[in-house]
């Protein structure tokens, strides 16, 4: 069995060409838009995007070895996933982006965080863009760590916010 990649270059190297195209041209458009603090490597097998534990020493909550996710990308059987924990954390910026993509036509196949395309095509670039340039490391540890108080206190950010 060869070995897991343990670079985001190695994870690149290590897919088939139309994967790793379509693969590297999201990740360029991540590194252009994502704001100083985050840091590229590998986390959970992917090319991960994240605070590191000398910005935020408590790490992810599931695993506090882990530092603190924000967005990842990864080639799947049957898709390419773009992880996008940035947006779950925070209702408001998840409502803009899903309006941003589907103004485009472009179809989003997505999950609590997880878009889903076959192809390149299908990513509308400029909005994953302007998603990951909105989110700040200060920002986003501030909805993660509210979300977090509301799951503590028996609710979560998302429904406290909208009253339900």
């Amino acid at each position: 069995m060869p070995e897991k990649p343990t670079t985001p270059k190695a994870y690149l190297d290590s897919l088939p060409e139309d994967r790793k195209r379509a693969i590297s041209a999201i990740r360029t458009v991540i590194r252009k838009n994502l704001n100083p603090g985050f840091k590229e490597g590998m986390q959970y097998g992917m090319i991960g995007y994240y605070v590191p534990h000398s910005v935020y020493p408590d790490g992810y909550h599931c695993d506090p070895k882990q530092p603190l996710p924000f967005a990842s990308l990864a080639s799947q059987k049957n898709h390419i996933g773009i992880y996008l924990f940035c947006l779950y954390s925070s209702p408001g910026d998840m409502a803009k982006f899903v309006e941003e993509w589907e103004a485009t036509g472009k179809r989003l196949d997505m999950g609590k965080s997880c878009v889903r395309v076959k192809r390149l095509e299908e990513v509308p670039l400029e909005v994953l863009g302007r998603a990951i340039k909105r989110a700040t490391v200060k920002k986003f540890v501030a909805a993660y760590e509210a979300g977090r108080e509301g799951q503590r206190s028996g609710g979560s950010a998302a429904k406290k916010k909208s009253g339900k």
